[in-house]
């Protein structure tokens, strides 16, 4: 997967909205307002940083040396996955992780209100 798949991919998901709220290299995918995902638009290797449970996230860890700790988020329940020659499958499941636990992190009327 490259970054246009990366991207197209995230945008097709409900209420997905994409920025570059902190400097102009970073872009950022929000559903309903939330952070699911970042990636740099200037690191090499690519890498894309995605929310998960955190007996998932220590398990992914162990099992893939390309998806570390987050990169500048909270450790517990961020990763970083250097997507390059990664899966493409797995990496789709993780971005549907990411944005599922954001919105179940979500307040019960607000994923109502999103049809979530």
């Amino acid at each position: 997967m490259n970054i246009e798949e990366l991207r197209d991919y995230c945008l097709n998901k409900k209420h997905t909205t994409e920025g570059f709220p902190f400097d102009e290299k970073t872009l950022v995918f929000k559903v309903a307002g939330k952070v699911f995902a970042l990636t740099s638009l200037e690191t090499f290797p690519s890498s894309v940083n995605l929310k998960c449970s955190p007996s998932y996230a220590l398990e992914l860890r162990e099992a893939y040396p390309d998806i570390q700790p987050g990169y500048h988020s909270n450790k517990k329940h961020w990763n970083t996955i250097f997507y390059e020659n990664f899966s493409e499958k797995l990496l789709k499941k993780l971005i549907d992780h990411s944005y599922d636990k954001v919105v179940e992190g979500m307040s019960k009327k607000m994923r109502l209100a999103l049809l979530l």
